[in-house]
């Protein structure tokens, strides 16, 4: 196992009926910025909770941050934060609305032009506390200091990661989550699984606790990923659902061990490109990733056919191709294509190869071997 410092800082309120705790955990004197996507938590109570919850207290809200948040967007929220004197942030909504308020937060008290903080990895100094209300399980943001936000203008989609804007706290009321169309609920299945799967499905690093860990979240995954879809108003799969999520990438799991990311950085070219949602990527480049690299991830791929999916065939080649197998039978039988032919597009690799080289991403995952190559490799199976 490798060295590793660990601190997660963010206060968990978890449960039906938990949005009315915001009023113990928001300053009674703060300016608070609310912001959130489309109409969907207006229309399900969700918004009228947190007024209710926020009263006595100066309220602006900012609505509109749609998926994969943009500058552009978000810009306009850091200028009206500015203008109303904001020192408190409150995100509700899923990964995109959390991600994009990280960016606020970390924007509007920021002494220079704030493109530069995803661009330059410029420091940030300081950043507005916030907390968020979950809608959409997916990202783990609502438990992690990382964010990811496009640019429309040069289609760019960037990641920062600054402990500076980890939640103070996070509500999550699975009940805020009955109203999620499928698709959303399928991306946020397939999100969660493959952030597991970048963090684990690497080479042993002599770490069983992270594993154990790791694989128990997968299976926890495919067990109630279909029920949710199934009924949507199944609560205690929807609870599962959702701390699946916040667990998958809170920190906790890839203390210790070597990471991979190759799987989301490609990702987030081919969003920015094509526009696909974040999930429709991943389901499709897991599989190609773990076909392409099967050698290097030989023994962790092993492990996750016989843990995690039971398998036990005539050969370790046939184990590892039956775990990739199910792997993408899975992602389609909850309602998440694995090619581009499915979504109706084509893919064009030269062009994903030059974002990846634009954005100096040439050598990635845990050995810093995926490079331009295998990225061609993969792509071609997608």
């Amino acid at each position: 196992m490798f060295n590793f410092i660990f601190q997660n800082p963010v206060k968990i309120v978890f449960g039906k009926g938990q949005i009315a705790a915001i009023a113990c955990e928001v300053p009674q004197g703060a300016r608070v910025l609310v912001t959130y996507g489309g109409g969907s938590v207006e229309k399900n109570g969700t918004l009228a909770q947190v007024r209710n919850a926020l009263k006595g207290r100066a309220i602006v809200e900012f609505g509109g941050i749609g998926p994969n948040p943009t500058y552009e967007t978000l810009m306009k929220a850091v200028e009206l934060g500015r203008k109303e004197k904001i020192d408190f942030a409150l995100a509700v909504g899923g990964g995109s609305v959390i991600d994009g308020t990280k960016f606020i937060v970390a924007a509007i008290p920021f002494d220079g032009e704030p493109w530069d903080i995803l661009s330059k990895a410029a420091s940030i100094k300081m950043a507005l506390p916030f907390g968020t209300v979950l809608t959409l399980p997916a990202t783990g943001s609502e438990m992690n200091c990382g964010a990811v936000i496009s640019r429309k203008e040069t289609k760019d989609k960037l990641v920062f990661l600054d402990p500076k804007v980890f939640p103070l706290f996070s509500v999550l009321d699975p009940t805020t989550t009955y109203s999620l169309p499928p698709r959303q609920v399928t991306n946020g299945i397939v999100d969660s699984f493959v952030h597991v799967m970048e963090q684990y499905l690497t080479f042993p690093a002599h770490a069983p606790l992270q594993d154990r860990f790791a694989e128990s979240i997968l299976q926890t995954l495919i067990e109630v990923g279909p029920k949710t879809l199934a009924n949507p108003q199944d609560y205690d799969a929807r609870s599962s659902l959702i701390w699946c999520a916040t667990m998958a990438l809170n920190g906790l799991i890839g203390q210790g061990v070597p990471q991979d990311w190759s799987t989301h950085m490609i990702g987030h070219e081919l969003t920015a490109l094509y526009g696909l949602d974040h999930g429709q990527t991943l389901a499709m480049l897991l599989p190609a990733n773990m076909r392409v690299r099967q050698k290097a991830k030989h023994a962790k791929l092993l492990q996750y056919a016989h843990r995690v999916w039971n398998v036990h065939e005539s050969s370790e080649r046939n184990m590892i191709d039956e775990a990739i197998k199910q792997t993408a039978a899975f992602f389609e039988a909850i309602g998440a294509p694995t090619t581009m032919k499915d979504h109706g597009l084509t893919c064009d690799v030269e062009g994903v190869l030059a974002q990846l080289k634009r954005h100096n991403l040439t050598a990635l995952g845990e050995r810093r071997d995926v490079t331009p190559d295998v990225f061609r490799q993969i792509l071609e199976l997608i």
